[in-house]
């Protein structure tokens, strides 16, 4: 009875082994296509980054200049002589 058990076992480990070797195998063809796919993306995607990151600075300048405008508009007031000043 111990000779099946053993018998089992060896075909057991055999077994693993074979699935380890396959899967390793699938693991380096992976990484492999992995690698191409990066090469191939990351000039687009650095494009992509740089293009946002330009509209991104637009739009920032965009949102100072809406800010600086009403604070320009008040000085424009103050040079009336509108307003009371108090010394």
């Amino acid at each position: 009875m111990s000779g099946n058990r053993v018998e089992e076992l060896e075909e057991t480990v055999t077994e693993l082994q074979a699935t380890v070797a396959g899967l390793t195998d699938e693991l380096v063809e992976t990484k492999e296509r992995l690698h191409v796919l990066e090469a191939h993306v990351d000039p687009e995607l650095d494009e992509m980054l740089t293009g946002s990151a330009d509209s991104t600075d637009g739009d920032t300048s965009e949102s100072v200049d809406a800010q600086t405008k009403p604070a320009e508009s008040n000085n424009e007031e103050t040079a009336d002589g509108d307003e009371i000043i108090v010394a």
